[in-house]
């Protein structure tokens, strides 16, 4: 099962092997269905969502008033409110921006992180290409709830995404999800890449695209191996608080959250 780990300082920012499932078999992420009054729950909270006044100043809008790219209407079925159309942001350590993964140009890099013996002791992917390459279409073949990217920061391939619609996942079992809550899974690839607080700084910055481009996402969220105290420490740095400490099947975990109420305080 896909990860969820950031460390800022201490090597690789990466996540655990376990919960969510949205690779290998896939089984438990790919086959949930929902009962219609959580559906029609699910469009209500979302049309809540626009029209409260709670949402952070400026949040979805152009600064001139106007609607941001990421905030026009998504395609009914996009789950994620089009991930791939958000664009870059500026951040401190440089400009970023998320890639939806194409497995013919992606594969044989994100493969070789997999194969990183630092990465693999979270992801458990370490093997042939096929094996990241069923991880990575379990997700792309998917209904959309997980989408795979490739983090760019200046033009240069250094990390491997995960969003996904923590609500519609094993994960929300384990914790009181809210319709909408977007999980993140993230491993810094390049050695060169770590120990430099680059974990901290692209979690903030990804957590604020979400909120800025899903206007009916309140909290983004992530579950970190409790015992990887960096990690935990990134996702602090990085505007989320500490949740609970939640047992997942392959660890135990600590629930991160960032809230949309709380961006521009922590």
């Amino acid at each position: 099962m896909p990860p969820t780990d950031a460390s800022a300082d201490a090597g690789p920012v990466s996540a655990p092997a376990d919960c969510p499932d949205t690779g290998g078999d896939g089984e438990d992420t790919l086959d949930l269905r929902l009962p219609d009054e959580l559906v029609a729950l699910f469009a209500e909270e979302a049309t809540d969502a626009e029209d409260t006044t709670e949402a952070a100043p400026g949040a979805g809008h152009a600064p001139g008033g106007g609607q941001a790219r990421g905030a026009l209407t998504p395609a009914a079925d996009d789950l994620l409110d089009g991930v791939g159309d958000w664009g870059p942001t500026a951040t401190p350590v440089g400009a970023f921006q998320l890639t939806p993964v194409r497995v013919e140009r992606d594969l044989p890099l994100i493969s070789r992180w997999m194969n990183d013996p630092a990465v693999s002791a979270f992801w458990d992917l370490a093997g042939s290409p096929a094996r990241t390459e069923d991880h990575l279409r379990a997700q792309l073949d998917g209904d959309g709830r997980s989408v795979p990217c490739v983090g760019m920061l200046d033009g240069a391939p250094m990390s491997y995404w995960e969003v996904y619609r923590a609500d519609l996942d094993p994960l929300a079992r384990h914790y009181p999800a809210r319709p909408h809550d977007t999980g993140l899974h993230l491993l810094i690839g390049g050695v060169a890449a770590r120990g430099r607080g680059l974990g901290s700084a692209l979690l903030r910055a990804v957590a604020d695209l979400v909120l800025d481009h899903r206007p009916a996402c309140v909290r983004v969220v992530a579950e970190p191996d409790l015992r990887n105290t960096p990690s935990v420490a990134a996702f602090l740095t990085a505007g989320f608080r500490f949740g609970a400490e939640v047992d997942l099947p392959a660890k135990r975990a600590a629930l991160m959250i960032r809230d949309r109420s709380l961006r521009h305080l922590l």
